[in-house]
Parts: C-alpha cells; structure tokens; sequence
C-alpha cells in the first residue's frame, strides 16, 4: 500500500471510531490530523512501517485523547467502577485490534467500534 493510501485509510478507520462514539467534534478531528501529519513523516523514515499506520494514529489519537479530555474508547467488557479504556494490539502490527488489556477481549478492528456495539 502506498503511503498516501495507507495514511487515508488510518483517517477513515480512526474517524469511524470516533463517529461511533459520538466524540467527532472538530477539536478531535484536529488531533486526527496532528496524528496523519505525524505518521506521515515516521513512514517516510521508515517506508516498511506502511502497515502499521492505521494501529499507530488510532494509539496517537488515543494519547492525545487522554491527555485533553480522558480515556477513549471505554472498555464494554469491563463494568463498575473500574472503568478503563481499550488498548491497540498489536501495538506495532498489522490488522490492529480494539482489546481489553485485562480480560484480552479482543473487541473489534480499528475501525469497526460501531459495528460492535462499542463506542465509549
């Protein structure tokens, strides 16, 4: 995949995501931004890293989430007090996954929170 294709593609799937909890306003579309801008330049570093866009702006976006407003996407798997939010396995992979880090609970692709009923 080339470079502009895969960074498109990471959009699309964070995007989504984020639709999906309703959390898409324009302050966070600008922290999707950053991230695109950001990977951009890592790929270009290191072309054979192509594949592992999509999983990397989904954790940068992640970070700068919490950072800014709190934890995204919350965790459905776990319930009560502890609530935690989804970790990005693998963490430098293709075909990176939406999974609980404490029950290993694989939710759904980058991309497809909607689909799973899951959106925090």
């Amino acid at each position: 995949m080339e470079l502009e294709q895969a960074l498109h593609a990471a959009r699309a799937l964070v995007l989504a995501d984020l639709s999906a909890g309703q959390v898409a306003q324009a302050d966070i579309v600008s922290l999707v931004e950053d991230a695109i801008a950001h990977r951009r330049w890592w790929v270009e570093q290191w072309p054979e890293g192509v594949e592992y866009v999509a999983g990397l702006v989904a954790q940068d976006v992640q970070d700068a989430l919490l950072e800014r407003y709190g934890r995204w996407p919350l965790c459905p798997v776990c319930v009560g007090d502890n609530l935690h939010a989804l970790d990005v396995e693998p963490e430098l992979g293709p075909d990176p996954h939406w999974v609980c880090g404490k029950t290993a609970v694989a939710v759904a692709r980058v991309g497809k929170l909607g689909q799973a009923g899951t959106a925090g």
